[in-house]
């Protein structure tokens, strides 16, 4: 399967992480995994992360896979 990197929902990016959960828990993991690498979150941050943004940018998304994979 290939995986665009473009704008996701962070429930949508979370879910392709964590299908077999709800969106809720399969946020809450995304979180705890995506603070797992410190740099990653500082990285985030500096590209306009917020933890009240509904989505992740491309930018985002292409940081997160590299730190935790593909989904």
């Amino acid at each position: 399967m290939f995986f665009e990197i473009r704008t996701y929902g962070k429930g949508e990016l979370a879910q392709l992480y964590c299908p077999n959960v709800t969106i809720g828990a399969a946020r809450k993991k995304l979180k705890v995994w995506m603070n797992y690498y410190p740099n990653l979150m500082d990285e985030l941050r500096s590209i306009g992360y917020s933890d009240v943004s509904s989505s992740f940018t491309p930018a985002q998304v292409k940081l997160i896979v590299e730190a935790l994979g593909e989904p």
